[in-house]
């Protein structure tokens, strides 16, 4: 792979080809009967009421060191739980939207404040001894000044993950907790990717591209970012961080800088392919050999607060669209999820990766 560089959207490719797989649109929540939670991590509880490419490379996945169900045993440990904090939709520009006007408390809109930052709850629950889990995403109401024991559920999308109430059309996971989902709905698809901070087990992002179908082209929609934290082992929503909550609104924050990203990054990537995969069934990311060099350019990049970015990238000689998101950790590394689909908007991998910046151009 020395001396090799490939273009941001020019990844990493294989001849797998999968259709994704259709389920049931329907609005109802599902429910599962739930076990007595399992967490690896005490915590205490808050209580409360409420260069030009030049190749593109193929790269096989090797047989991972470990038996896939110790990976998911220890995936469900570090997923499951209670994760609290901040969600902002953004458009395709990275502006951030306004909440609804008629959530906002009256205080607010007499003082002329803009509140742009739901909120949220999500009780997550993995099975350590099957490939499935369950997670909810709570939205709550604004309020005026700290008033957590007075918090109000807005709205509560539940979503199962393999299993007989399967919601899901693909899922990859790593060990240490993150995950990419894809979930098909009327209007299209949402890529959730689900970056584990490896600093920090117990703080993530969640960024959900919204993606329209148009002609077997996959059309950036809309983004929405989750920043959360882990406040202790699974209760179904019955506790929250409230008062004591870690982070804050960023909605309105400075955006990454493109200067931060851009240029030559070297990655280490795990890759999960999808051909003649069981619809649903959670795949394990597999660490490849070697490392890809790769040029991160501006177009199609929308930066976005807490160092994140996104990006729909269609790249019609080699007849896939790469629908990648990325953290930047700090100056010079990062950890990126991408969704690679064919021409026909199937999905064919998930890869995550570990990147470094390239201290120049001569690779």
């Amino acid at each position: 792979m020395a001396g090799m560089v490939v273009n941001i959207s020019r990844l990493i490719t294989t001849n797998h080809t999968t259709l994704i797989p259709k389920f049931n649109n329907n609005n109802n929540i599902h429910h599962i009967n739930l076990p007595v939670s399992h967490s690896q991590r005490p915590s205490t509880i808050i209580m409360s009421s409420a260069t030009t490419p030049t190749t593109i490379t193929t790269i096989t996945p090797t047989p991972s060191s470990s038996e896939s169900g110790c990976s998911w045993a220890e995936f469900a440990g570090n997923v499951s739980g209670e994760w609290d904090g901040f969600l902002a939709d953004f458009t395709i520009d990275g502006k951030p939207i306004e909440l609804p006007e008629n959530v906002v408390p009256n205080a607010y809109r007499e003082w002329e404040v803009q509140v742009f930052d739901w909120q949220t709850q999500c009780p997550t629950l993995a099975q350590p001894d099957k490939l499935s889990a369950m997670y909810k995403v709570i939205k709550l109401l604004p309020t005026v000044g700290c008033e957590a024991d007075a918090a109000t559920r807005y709205t509560i999308d539940e979503r199962t993950v393999g299993g007989v109430e399967n919601m899901v059309s693909a899922f990859a996971y790593q060990s240490n907790g993150s995950y990419t989902a894809v979930w098909e709905n009327p209007k299209g698809l949402e890529l959730e990717h689900c970056l584990i901070d490896p600093r920090d087990k117990e703080s993530r992002v969640r960024i959900v591209q919204i993606v329209g179908v148009e002609d077997k082209k996959l059309v950036l929609k809309n983004i929405k970012v989750f920043v959360e934290q882990w406040y202790g082992p699974f209760r179904n929503g019955e506790s929250l961080g409230g008062c004591a909550i870690r982070d804050s609104a960023f909605a309105c924050t400075k955006a990454l800088d493109y200067s931060l990203v851009s240029g030559v990054w070297q990655s280490s990537n795990s890759v999960a392919a999808f051909q003649d995969s069981p619809n649903g069934v959670p795949q394990e990311l597999v660490p490849v050999d070697g490392k890809q060099n790769l040029v991160r350019e501006e177009a199609n990049l929308v930066l976005l607060p807490k160092n994140l970015w996104s990006s729909v990238t269609e790249m019609q000689d080699e007849g896939i669209t790469c629908c990648e998101v990325g953290w930047l950790l700090e100056p010079g590394r990062a950890i990126t999820s991408k969704c690679i689909f064919s021409r026909n908007a199937e999905l064919k991998e998930i890869v995550m990766s570990s990147e470094t910046a390239s201290p120049g151009p001569g690779l």
